[in-house]
């Protein structure tokens, strides 16, 4: 499996993103500069004028709902602004859309990494680093349901991937549990995970810290992409290649590719060998 580097962004990668037909890749980064990636020419371009919405605060992730007339965006503590999760109605004419938010969740404790909509657009589930996963009333944002610690995670949470059915998601933190029976471990820092649109399969990366990433050997500092069967939580395999911690990871919609984006500021498009397919566990 032969990577195709990306080279877009003169700064760590902090999310990645297919569009619903998979041709196309979105990539955030510390620089500022949104790039839109085609998959098929690995070519780049900065995105179009098209729907905004501005904030008081920087805005971490965002996740469509269905029908794509609806997003939840999360912003961080910035100013005296606590950290939310806004939903916002997207206009079909730019020209119509408004900064004003449908929904505004807040009084939670700690940034919030991650957003999504739950089945049929009813709930909204929120994770961050309270180490706390909320499930919300999208329509009147009253909480329906909350983790504790002792049924979920001790750390904060980096990553959260929702099932290409929408029936399950996976959350991700420092592994800290060995447990086999109880989580999947990296063996590292995890900030990032992502769940196969077609197979059982999970990915999961991370790595050292970005701060001692200057006195660790890349071998050592475990920064990889790594498979595993997400039911019987054993590795596949793992793909090498960043020269920092992997910060956001994202399967094509087809299933057939996956893209990893590190803290060296690459974008790694991998394309699954027909191999990959055929693995009996």
């Amino acid at each position: 499996m032969r990577p195709i580097l990306m080279k877009g962004h003169e700064r760590p990668l902090t999310f990645l993103k297919y569009n619903r037909d998979g041709d196309l890749l979105f990539s955030c980064a510390k620089d500022h500069t949104p790039t839109v990636w085609s998959p098929t020419t690995a070519t780049a371009s900065a995105p179009t004028a098209g729907t905004t919405a501005r904030f008081d605060a920087p805005a971490r992730s965002v996740d469509f709902a269905i029908g794509d007339h609806l997003a939840v965006i999360t912003t961080d503590s910035f100013m005296g602004n606590m950290p939310t999760a806004q939903v916002k109605r997207i206009a079909e004419d730019l020209q119509d859309q408004t900064d004003e938010s449908a929904l505004v969740i807040s009084g939670i404790t700690g940034r919030i990494n991650r957003a999504v909509w739950g089945p049929g657009n009813r709930t909204i589930i929120t994770a961050g680093e309270d180490a706390t996963i909320r499930i919300w009333d999208s329509e009147t944002g009253k909480l329906l349901k909350e983790s504790g610690m002792e049924e979920g995670h001790q750390k904060a949470i980096s990553s959260l991937s929702k099932s290409a059915d929408w029936s399950h998601f996976l959350t991700a933190m420092g592994c800290k549990n060995t447990d086999p029976d109880k989580d999947i471990c990296h063996g590292a820092t995890v900030n990032a995970v992502d769940i196969s649109p077609t197979l059982d399969h999970v990915v999961i990366g991370g790595g050292q810290d970005a701060m001692n990433v200057t006195m660790t050997d890349r071998r050592a500092g475990k920064f990889e992409a790594k498979f595993f069967h997400k039911i019987l939580q054993e590795e596949i395999g793992g793909v090498k290649g960043h020269f920092g911690p992997i910060n956001a990871l994202a399967f094509n919609p087809d299933g057939r590719s996956f893209s990893s984006g590190g803290e060296d500021g690459y974008v790694r498009l991998h394309h699954f060998d027909p191999e990959y397919f055929n693995i009996k566990m």
